[in-house]
């Protein structure tokens, strides 16, 4: 069975960086897109930036200049690297994956504090 494993959330100082991976666990899962959302406190779930196989992006406007997302499509994994954090980017992070298929998964979270 295919998971996602995400790594690298944590508390940060705003203005600060941190960089979000998740790989899925096995090779035969044919990735086209992979994702990151988000989901704060009372709001709903939303699409941070978006990367495809051949690499083209799409980054939500409150992001743009900031984040950045890279994939390793040899080892099935996607990158998030953020760059002056904001207390407003505090949230869950999930990784998402969508293959050729159609087949959609989730990874289980990894939370991201933004606070002095």
């Amino acid at each position: 069975q295919v998971q996602l494993v995400e790594s690298g959330g944590g508390l940060v100082q705003p203005g600060g960086s941190l960089r979000l991976s998740c790989v899925a666990s096995r090779n035969s899962f044919s990735i086209a897109v992979m994702a990151w959302y988000r989901q704060a406190p009372g709001k709903e779930r939303g699409l941070v930036a978006s990367i495809t196989t051949g690499d083209y992006t799409n980054y939500d406007d409150s992001v743009k200049g900031r984040f950045t997302i890279s994939r390793d499509n040899a080892k099935n994994t996607v990158y998030l690297q953020m760059n002056n954090l904001k207390p407003e980017d505090t949230a869950v992070y999930y990784c998402y994956v969508k293959g050729y298929t159609g087949r959609e998964l989730w990874g289980q979270g990894t939370q991201v504090t933004v606070s002095s």
